[in-house]
């Protein structure tokens, strides 16, 4: 029986590329035209390095990455050029010399966990198959293995939860079990297409932490695809920034970052809305939207977005070329002016933020001990349990200003947000609107997390954004049609969008139209629940931008959901951090970011990557998994994590919210005392 070394020995500095992609071009010929998804790339992978792909959705990373191993269906892909790993080129490679290879040589972890796990085959075995595939194993020993690699990559109690079926998974741990089986092989190089990109902070901070680990343990390269420029600087040594099918910019990451020598780099990492940057000014954007290749180059792909261009830039395609640093390339005609001139960005970045008072705003909507119970029944109807999803939550939401809440998943943001719209109904507590209990449909409305599961495919533009106005008999047919236009103007999107089909608009266009539609009744209360955590930097930085537009027109108060803090500090004037169905700490933005009190919004505030390769980020990531709400641990639900937890007191004696300072509570034992380690004389649970 043949078994995968556990590690491999470090390769020198100087040998040849373990990957070598040269002239790589991709097309697909569809029914109605031709895409060019890549366009004449040349890329190389060091033995042992991390090679970050980094782009806008459509510039060609994913497809690069499937073809790399071998998963583009041909038709109607078309691949041209060369993919040499380990000297031998993959193309020439029929599917069965290619299947040896893959999964054992090049393992790949997907975007979406879920999607690359079978949901009717435990875990473990699914760990398991590749190693019997490849080395032959017996069914035992895969399963041995299998455990060995779960507990491996941290998952707890291994040796159970390998029979457990991927349902039974938290998002994070389905995104652990995938690392795992792509190095069931001890691969010699690892794909991660948007490893964290569905991920809360806290997740996606251990998941660059348990990559990072295998690879320096493994000595195996890896390319890591995304568009978070956060993480990349966290963990590459190389960068290639990619849009419309083409290499822009290619170097290490110290030279990408600090010295850009393209103006599509320099606008990916201005619109960042850093953790320690202004919050007084717009985010800065990059105008337009990414194209479509129907046809091949003949101009930079950029050009028609980018605020250097002249006649130059569109004669034709710019080739990589050496710029003043060794090893940095970049395909910009004027990166020596770039050198010299730094910033050449002069677009609404600049602008100053209306700075909104606290003196003319009131109370909107009051959220008094509001919970929110699931009761978990057995296939005879009997209640087995209940997840407490919310859990005695007191809220203020003011006219004009923005509440961010923020937390891991499962910690109760959407179904708070769902239950203030009226799409679930509470358990016990109140939701007053300007004083009232009366019904809220028009008064507060929703923009959901993914705009086109939330629209009718079959509808019109025309007819999703009027909806609501049907529904509340709002106006004639007259009126409801030049609502729509003023509505799709309000927005940014041309009139005729009206006549066309959701499937037809980008990610950001598609949350264009659902703002509109929650913008139709004319609300006083939006809730946006996680409306740009699915969206490239440059997108959301434009849709940021316009609902803080939109707000300060119109004075609308919003709720706006989030698990990206960076995001949530640009936008909110206050701040809610929730988990496990409780409020541990609010206070305003400024105060809360400046010097957060609660151990867990300190390891929240810990774990945001910083765009910054120079930073090193020394914070350990926060330790385990959300409990679940159904059983959550007595005393302080964070006591199980909290690396500060008093035996004795936190785990015995739920800690209520208080009041600590002029508008800041918060809910620990430990916070606002001079004895930390003495029980407080205040107790009982939070309401």
């Amino acid at each position: 029986m043949t078994s995968p070394a556990s590690i491999r020995s470090p390769l020198a500095l100087d040998a040849p590329p373990l990957l070598a992609l040269e002239g790589l071009s991709i097309r697909f010929d569809m029914r109605d035209g031709q895409v060019h998804a890549v366009s004449d790339i040349d890329l190389s992978v060091k033995p042992g390095e991390v090679f970050a792909l980094v782009g806008e959705s459509g510039s060609g990373k994913s497809v690069t990455a499937l073809s790399i191993m071998g998963l583009l269906p041909t038709p109607p892909a078309i691949v041209s050029g060369s993919i040499r790993f380990e000297g031998q080129d993959l193309t020439t490679l029929r599917n069965r010399a290619m299947s040896k290879i893959r999964g054992k040589e090049i393992g790949m972890v997907f975007q979406d966990p879920m999607s690359s796990l079978n949901p009717v085959h435990t875990v473990g075995k699914q760990i398991g198959e590749s190693l019997r595939l490849h080395f032959g194993m017996n069914r035992r020993d895969a399963h041995g293995r299998a455990i060995e690699l779960l507990d491996r990559v941290g998952i707890p109690d291994a040796a159970s939860r390998a029979s457990d079926h991927p349902h039974e998974f938290s998002g994070g741990m389905r995104q652990r079990a995938v690392i795992a089986m792509a190095l069931a092989c001890d691969p010699k190089l690892l794909i991660a297409d948007e490893p964290t990109t569905a991920l809360d902070v806290t997740v996606q901070s251990q998941i660059v932490q348990l990559i990072r680990d295998l690879q320096q343990e493994r000595h195996m390269a890896v390319i890591w695809i995304t568009h978070d420029l956060g993480v990349v600087a966290e963990i590459a040594d190389r960068v290639a920034v990619m849009y419309g099918g083409r290499v822009m910019e290619q170097g290490s990451a110290s030279d990408v970052y600090a010295a850009t020598r393209h103006p599509y780099t320099s606008g990916l990492l201005r619109a960042i809305p850093g953790i320690d940057r202004s919050t007084a000014t717009k985010l800065a954007e990059i105008p337009g939207t990414p194209t479509t290749i129907f046809a091949p180059l003949t101009a930079c792909a950029f050009h028609h977005r980018c605020p250097m261009t002249e006649p130059g830039c569109t004669s034709s395609v710019p080739e990589l070329m050496a710029t003043d640093r060794p090893g940095h390339e970049s395909s910009c005609i004027h990166h020596e002016e770039l050198a010299a001139a730094g910033n050449i960005w002069l677009d609404d970045a600049s602008t100053i933020q209306p700075d909104r008072s606290r003196s003319d705003d009131r109370v909107i909507v009051t959220v008094e001990d509001l919970k929110v119970h699931f009761p978990i029944r057995r296939r005879s109807g009997r209640a087995r349990g209940t997840v407490r999803a919310v859990d005695g939550v007191n809220l203020e939401i003011h006219t004009g200003r923005t509440l961010g809440v923020v937390g891991e998943s499962g910690c109760g943001k959407t179904t708070l947000g769902r239950t203030l719209v009226g799409l679930i109904e509470p358990t016990a507590g109140s939701i007053r609107v300007d004083g009232s209990d009366d019904d809220t449909h028009r008064t507060i409305q929703m923009i959901f997390q993914d705009p086109f599961s939330s629209m009718n495919p079959g509808m019109r533009v025309r007819d999703v954004i009027e909806e609501p106005l049907r529904i509340l008999s709002m106006g004639s047919s007259g009126e409801r049609e030049s609502r729509v236009a003023e509505l799709l103007e309000m927005v940014g999107l041309p009139t005729d969008a009206a006549e066309r089909y959701p499937h037809e608009f980008s990610g950001g266009q598609r949350q264009r139209i659902a703002i509109a539609r929650a913008l139709a009744a004319d609300p006083q209360v939006i809730v946006c629940d996680e409306p740009v955590s699915a969206l490239d930097v440059s997108v959301q930085a434009q849709i940021v931008n316009l609902l803080r537009d939109i707000q300060d027109t119109h004075g609308l108060a919003f709720l706006f959901i989030a698990h990206d803090l960076a995001v949530v500090r640009h936008i909110s004037d206050e701040v809610a951090v929730m988990y496990l169905g409780q409020i541990v700490e609010r206070s305003s933005r400024d105060d809360l970011y400046r010097e957060p009190l609660h151990p867990y919004t300190k390891a929240l505030l810990a774990a945001v990557p910083v765009p910054d390769p120079s930073v090193s980020h020394s914070a350990a990531p926060l330790r385990g998994d959300l409990p679940s709400p159904s059983n959550p641990p007595s005393g302080c639900r964070f006591h199980t994590r909290c690396p500060v937890a008093v035996p004795g007191m936190c785990d015995t004696q739920p800690p209520p919210l208080l009041e600590v300072s002029s508008e800041r509570w918060v809910a620990c034992h430990l916070v606002g005392s001079d004895q930390p380690h003495k029980r407080p004389q205040t107790g009982g649970e939070q309401s």
